[in-house]
C-alpha cells in the first residue's frame, strides 16, 4: 500500500480545515446557518410627559426603573442568514426607530426585515427614570419590567410578561404565554389566552383571567376594587392576608372547592358554589373556573 503523504491531506473531504470546514461546506447556503451580532448604546432625553411607548416585533424587552433623569438603551442586534455576507447585510438593516407621539411621548419601534432565508431580531434593555409611564407591545419576545413608580401597560403575542417592584396601575395581556408579577401595588389587570398567571405579594385590587391555565394569587393587601379571578380550564389558588374584610363568592362547574378560611354566614346554594363573609365583609372576592379546583387560603 502506498504511504499517505502529508500533502495528500488537502484532497481529503476534511481538507486542511478539518471537520469544522467539512460541516461548513455542507451547511453552505442553508437558511440561517450563519450568524452576526453587534451591540450599541443609545441615550435619549426623558420626554416632558414622562411617557414611553415601545413596539418590539422580534426580540426581548427589559425595562429597569432607576434614579436617573435620562433614558439609556442597550441594543443587541442578532442576524442569521445563509452566508457570512448575508448575515452582515441583514445586521445593517436592523434598526431602532424613534419619534414623538402627538401627546409628547417618546416612541420607539424596532425594524428587522425578514426573508425566507434570513431573519433577525433586536433585544432591548432600557434604563429609565422610575416615574416613567410605560406602554409596551411585543409580538415575539419576552417582556420584563422592574423598579417603576408609574402606570404600566404591556401586551405580548408570543412571550411571557414579568413585572417586579412596580407601584402603579398595571394592565398586562398575553396571547400564548404566562404572566408573572411580584411585589406590585395598585390596580392589577392580567389577561392570558393560553398561559398561567402568577401574582405574588400584591397590594391592591386584582382582575385576572385566562382561557387555559392556572391562576395563583397571593395578596398582601386587598384593595377596595376586590379580587376577580377566572379561568376556563385550570386551577385557582388565592392566598389572602390573615386579617381581611371581604365578601366571598366562589363557583366551580367541574371541580372542587377547598376553603381554609372561616366564613361567616357561609352558604352552599348548590354543589360547586360557596358564598360567605370574611371579617366585616366589603370588597368582593369572586373566583370562577369551569374545569378545575379552587383553593381559598
Amino acid at each position: 500500500m502506498k504511504p499517505r503523504r502529508e500533502d495528500d491531506l488537502g484532497t481529503s473531504p476534511l481538507g486542511a480545515h478539518g471537520f469544522g470546514g467539512f460541516l461548513r461546506s455542507l451547511l453552505a447556503g442553508v437558511p440561517w446557518s450563519e450568524r452576526a451580532e453587534s451591540n450599541e448604546a443609545l441615550h435619549f432625553a426623558n420626554p416632558p410627559t414622562g411617557m414611553l411607548r415601545i413596539h418590539n416585533a422580534n426580540g426581548r424587552t427589559r425595562v429597569i426603573g432607576e434614579e436617573r433623569t435620562d433614558i439609556e438603551i442597550l441594543c443587541r442586534k442578532v442576524a442569521r442568514a445563509e452566508s457570512d455576507a448575508g448575515a452582515e447585510s441583514m445586521l445593517e438593516r436592523i434598526r431602532l426607530l424613534d419619534g414623538r407621539g402627538s401627546d409628547g411621548a417618546l416612541e420607539l419601534e424596532t425594524e428587522a426585515p425578514r426573508k425566507w432565508n434570513r431573519r433577525g431580531h433586536l433585544d432591548l434593555e432600557l434604563h429609565v427614570p422610575r416615574g416613567t409611564a410605560l406602554d409596551i407591545m411585543a409580538s415575539n419576545g419576552r417582556v420584563a419590567i422592574e423598579g417603576l413608580r408609574s402606570a404600566v401597560t404591556a401586551r405580548s403575542s408570543n412571550g411571557s410578561v414579568e413585572l417586579c417592584d412596580v407601584i402603579g396601575d398595571v394592565e398586562v395581556t398575553t396571547s400564548n404565554a404566562k404572566v408573572c408579577c411580584c411585589d406590585t401595588r395598585g390596580r392589577l389587570v392580567a389577561r392570558s389566552s393560553n398561559g398561567k398567571i402568577e401574582l405574588d405579594d400584591h397590594r391592591g385590587s386584582v382582575d385576572a383571567s385566562t382561557s387555559n391555565g392556572l391562576i395563583r394569587c397571593s395578596l398582601e393587601e386587598l384593595g377596595k376594587g376586590g379580587c376577580q379571578l377566572a379561568t376556563s380550564n385550570g386551577r385557582i389558588i388565592l392566598e389572602l392576608p390573615s386579617e381581611v374584610d371581604a365578601e366571598v363568592d366562589i363557583r366551580v362547574d367541574n371541580g372542587v372547592i377547598r376553603n381554609d378560611r372561616p366564613l361567616c354566614k357561609a352558604a352552599r346554594e348548590r354543589s360547586g358554589q360557596l358564598r360567605g363573609k370574611l371579617g366585616k365583609g366589603g370588597a368582593v372576592v369572586r373566583l370562577r373556573t369551569s374545569n378545575g379546583s379552587v383553593s381559598l387560603r
